[in-house]
């Protein structure tokens, strides 16, 4: 008879059991950090959004996915919709850096340039997003069941509820897209991206990668040199080689950019009009006068607050989301969650009061949180600053950084705009969602 008791020890399935657990977290590793190099390596490039969020790999992850499926993958709009209604999304926040690298992938799937020229340029299809396009980014709490409606009975150029779903999550996903891309001072440069023979953009999508894409092609592939390198970043998995990594191709590519500007200079009108095409958000806006404005809680004849208990994410808009758009919700609902578990220096309560925060200006109250929090773990400048990236980010251009930002790591501060840019991203797709919900039940 064997007897077996608690206290009982085994050496060696305990060390069985630590090789194993130490084996899937570097497998972990591995995966995330493999992942992260393929999406960041194209030409030998980083895109400059992407090497400030692979500062936290597992979130990166998750957003490169989330990104690739609502701009690349099986949906009801065309390719070129999804990439002008971005540029349209961006424009909104004078986003130079979103409008050019739109505009380039706009015309690398096909897209007609000349409605590169100007909104008024572009099917009236898409220019009836223009309204609902301009009040999620300012003032989402208008979205009304009406602008919905005027979508979806608009006659000939009509929407259809998927085609609306997809476009909505487009729009908000660029819409916080750029609080991030000001707040973490993305260099606004172009990404100047090389032709082929047949004068056509590249055919290599840098989001492939994340949905398991791997065939680069090798005229894109790094250099010898590179690739090396890469080999080791695989057998060691060690996340500061892919930080040097990082940090290499990004002096690599300022050089080549800098060797372009000086070596290619545009002699041929036609070009100028296509770069100017890119570089001016103003041709894709109309009614540059409606921006943000308070969001007063005293004007309710106006507009109701929006209760979290009334409509959340978990209970409404999560499950109409993903029915009316196959999958989007598990991608969408996995960096809510991402964002929220990344280790940080902040406490729990810290993170939550800055979550919170955004939605309070943005018009969502939570019943069950006390809001003198806010007040006594956000010092006045951060409140200020994060009040600015999520509501009106392109006037953070001379904006300060807070002291209690500044002083931090990189990765806090980056960790910070992610919240923000989530928290956003959530509140305006908690208001359309329920616009759309009203519709259908009407």
């Amino acid at each position: 008879m064997i007897l077996c008791t608690n206290k009982m020890e085994y050496p060696l399935r305990s060390q069985c059991q630590r090789v194993q657990k130490q084996v899937m977290v570097n497998g972990e590793k591995e995966r995330v950090s493999l992942l992260v190099m393929k999406a960041l390596v194209s030409r030998g490039s980083v895109d400059a959004v992407s090497q400030q969020m692979a500062t936290h790999p597992q979130y990166l992850e998750s957003f490169l996915r989330t990104q690739h499926y609502i701009l690349h993958m099986d949906g009801p709009l065309p390719l070129p919709y999804r990439h002008y209604i971005a540029i349209m999304a961006a424009a909104r926040h004078h986003c130079d850096y979103l409008v050019y690298l739109h505009s380039a992938q706009f015309l690398r799937v096909g897209g007609d340039h000349l409605w590169l020229q100007s909104l008024e340029a572009a099917p009236p299809r898409l220019r009836l997003l223009d309204h609902i396009n301009k009040v999620l980014a300012h003032q989402p709490w208008l979205t009304a069941c009406s602008h919905i409606q005027t979508l979806l009975k608009a006659g000939e150029q009509c929407w259809s509820l998927a085609e609306l779903v997809q476009a909505v999550v487009i729009l908000a996903h660029c819409h916080s897209l750029c609080s991030f891309v000001f707040g973490c001072d993305v260099n606004p440069d172009f990404v100047l991206f090389s032709k082929s023979p047949n004068d056509t953009l590249p055919a290599f999508c840098p989001y492939d990668a994340a949905n398991g894409n791997t065939n680069v092609p090798q005229s894109l592939a790094a250099p010898s040199e590179h690739r090396t390198r890469r080999r080791s970043l695989e057998s060691s998995c060690e996340m500061v080689f892919l930080r040097e990594r990082i940090q290499k191709s990004q002096e690599e590519r300022d050089k080549r950019e800098e060797h372009f500007l000086q070596t290619h200079q545009q002699t041929d009108m036609e070009e100028e009009e296509e770069m100017i095409c890119f570089a001016d958000p103003s041709r894709f806006i109309t009614d540059p006068d409606f921006c943000y404005q308070e969001f007063s809680r005293r004007e309710e004849d106006r507009f109701q607050v929006l209760r979290i208990q009334d409509y959340s994410w978990e209970d409404h808009g999560f499950s109409l989301v993903n029915r009316l758009y196959s999958d989007i919700g598990h991608l969408l609902d996995d960096r809510f969650r991402s964002v929220a578990t990344l280790p940080s220096l902040h406490s729990p309560d810290l993170k939550r009061a800055v979550w919170n925060y955004i939605h309070c200006v943005l018009g969502i109250r939570y019943d069950d949180y006390d809001y003198g929090e806010v007040n006594q773990l956000l010092e006045p400048d951060l409140k200020l600053y994060i009040k600015a990236v999520a509501c009106f980010p392109d006037a953070t251009k001379t904006l300060m950084c807070p002291l209690s930002l500044t002083a931090s790591k990189s990765s806090e501060r980056i960790h910070i705009n992610l919240l923000i840019m989530e928290a956003r991203l959530q509140a305006e797709l908690l208001y359309a969602l329920r616009a759309i919900t009203q519709y259908m039940i009407t």
